[in-house]
């Protein structure tokens, strides 16, 4: 930042990461307020915390402490419309405006960084790897896209360590904006074609993410992916997955609701790692954060081995609404995968998870640009499910398209039951159908409806 700002305005303050880079500038010290287009629970526990938030996009409701250029910097977020009114007022009155991403870079460049990418696996990968940080002595600053249940936030803050842990997101190249120590890739499944187009700039995207690694730094990167790094010289490679790589599981052991295993690196074995989510797509997640952690130099096998049992995993990842008590009563699970290889492991850990039971999966779809350009991968995803409550596409940053809408997806899956309607309808839909294990899945508001479907399933 061009120079110390007193004062920081964002503009798209509800949104997960936001809400951490506010958390962040308020524990410096540093005035916070912001936009946001509705209310959420989030919105009202920054409100509670000291930020000043407002939901009218009028330039009228920027507060008079942050409407001078001089010492304030407004920070807003790619998925905010460019021709909001509040933002226009900000450009033409010459304040300092930053994306998010940006503001991050810069926070992160004086701290060892661990920054995480990938189309889907980032958000519990840099998630495990601040819970290690956290529960040993190191500590860190995270920087997280999803809310970890172990401390209700998507932000850790250790003031005096030296390490960051960072989402870095593929989504409109923030993550060029990094300089990581440690890189870790997860997966380079094209996704977000509407702004890149092409599979191979989304991969050229990844591949010059791998140039930003500090000399002296390392890569870690997933076997087996589409991508050719470039990283500069003086970067170590290593790469890592379930059964090969520099680092690996072996000896996994499988029991209901449970998996145990050994995690194989250069420098030593882990063994007996007992996953907290014991979900098969975890084995991989824990092996990459793992491998961070020891790039970085901080290879404890106790504290890794604690830390991995201890971790509760975040909000919408797997999370787990309710498990009545037998063995045969029934569950429910929100996931937010909203690409069709998260939904195909989402299905598939649910269904290793609870063998023989009947799953009835509610999906969401994300995006008109994302069902068009993956609808026959989504439903061949959610053929697996037993029973399918198809919902319509939840919109979030775009204008319909003409032609677009679930109807692509239903046409295709080849689960008989399987019935096509508008969100307001699955409360009353789930009431009436009696149902085993359900698994709800989207990016975008469905899991609003899980207090009112876990109450009726009590009642």
């Amino acid at each position: 930042m061009s120079h110390e700002f007193n004062n920081i305005y964002f503009v798209g303050a509800g949104g997960i990461g936001m809400a951490a880079l506010e958390r962040y500038f308020l524990s410096r010290g540093k005035k916070v307020a912001g936009y946001d287009r509705t209310p959420t629970a989030l919105t009202d526990a920054l409100i509670e915390e000291g930020v000043d938030i407002s939901f009218d996009p009028s330039e009228e409701t920027v507060p008079a402490g942050f409407r001078n250029p001089g010492d304030t910097l407004v920070v807003y977020t790619p998925a905010v419309p460019a021709d909001l009114p509040i933002l226009r007022w900000f450009r033409e009155n010459g304040f300092e405006i930053m994306k998010r991403a940006k503001v991050l870079g810069i926070i992160t460049r004086d701290t060892k960084s661990l920054c995480f990418a990938g189309t889907h696996g980032k958000t519990t990968t840099s998630s495990m790897a601040a819970h290690i940080l956290q529960s040993g002595a190191y500590g860190c600053n995270a920087f997280l896209g999803g809310v970890l249940n172990n401390y209700g936030s998507n932000f850790l803050l250790s003031p005096s360590s030296p390490y960051s842990v960072i989402e870095a997101d593929e989504y409109d190249r923030s993550f060029h904006h990094l300089t990581p120590t440690v890189a870790v890739i997860t997966s380079t499944d094209p996704d977000h074609l509407d702004i890149y187009g092409t599979e191979e700039a989304y991969l050229e995207s990844f591949a010059h993410f791998t140039e930003l690694i500090r000399p002296g730094g390392a890569l870690v990167i997933h076997e087996g992916l589409r991508l050719r790094p470039r990283p500069q010289e003086g970067v170590r490679v290593y790469t890592y997955s379930r059964d090969k790589g520099d680092f690996h599981a072996s000896y996994i052991r499988r029991s209901p609701g449970n998996i145990t295993f050994d995690i194989v690196t250069p420098i030593g074995v882990i063994r007996n790692v007992n996953l907290g989510v014991p979900v098969e797509i975890n084995i991989d997640n824990a092996i990459a954060a793992v491998a961070a952690v020891t790039a970085a130099g901080l290879f404890e096998p106790d504290a890794i081995r604690e830390a991995l049992s201890s971790y509760r995993g975040t909000k919408r990842r797997f999370e787990t609404w309710l498990k009545e008590d037998s063995g045969k009563g029934r569950v429910v699970i929100d996931d937010y995968a909203h690409h069709p290889e998260e939904l195909r492991n989402s299905i598939a850990s649910v269904k290793s998870l609870y063998p023989g039971r009947r799953l009835t999966v509610a999906f969401q779809p994300h995006l008109y640009s994302r069902t068009r350009d993956f609808a026959p991968e989504f439903a061949a995803a959610l053929s697996a499910a037993d029973s399918l409550i198809l919902l319509d596409i939840y919109p979030a940053r775009e204008e319909p398209i003409p032609g677009i809408t679930s109807e692509i997806i239903f046409e295709s899956v080849k689960t008989a039951d399987k019935v096509l309607i508008p969100k307001e309808k699955l409360v009353e839909t789930l009431k009436n159908r009696n149902f085993d294990i359900l698994l709800t899945v989207g990016a975008g508001d469905i899991n609003t409806f899980l207090p009112e479907i876990v109450e009726n399933i009590r009642q």
